[in-house]
């Protein structure tokens, strides 16, 4: 992948898909270097934040099933971007939304990428959707300053 933003449209085009549409688990894997990590931070009901530690491989596993079955669609909503040499930092804004349901969920990827002097590679991804105690601030939103 030449650049930052066909790595980040590629991350989102491989989640989404209408149920029953199987996805191509081989490209997602195709965008991560093999030691990367993807991270979903939440609330746990005691209040406290929590993170899961997972290869692309227990995503599959973890949410692989459920997107084919429910059908879900991710895009990107806004995109804060900062470079230095080989490395860069990607705040994407994301709606995702299952299949059948009114209410789309919304929050920020937090991407770090590597390029080893052909390509980028994504070496991390972390997540936290909104929660009824946090909402996304004006800057991560369409025309945010």
């Amino acid at each position: 992948m030449a650049s930052v933003d066909a790595i980040v449209a590629a991350l989102y085009d491989v989640i989404s898909g209408p149920v029953g549409q199987a996805r191509d688990w081989n490209r997602l894997r195709s965008l991560f270097i093999p030691e990367s990590r993807m991270m979903p931070v939440g609330q746990r009901p005691d209040g406290s934040a929590g993170m899961r530690l997972l290869r692309v491989n227990d995503y599959v596993a973890m949410s692989g099933a459920l997107l084919v079955e429910k059908g879900f669609h991710e895009r990107e909503l806004a995109r804060r971007t900062e470079r230095f040499g080989h490395i860069a930092h990607v705040f994407s804004t994301y709606e995702g939304k299952l299949e059948g349901e009114a209410e789309a969920m919304r929050g920020i990827n937090s991407i770090q990428l590597m390029h080893d002097g052909k390509r980028w590679w994504i070496v991390s991804l972390m997540w936290e959707a909104e929660n009824p105690t946090l909402k996304l601030p004006a800057q991560y939103l369409p025309g945010g300053g």
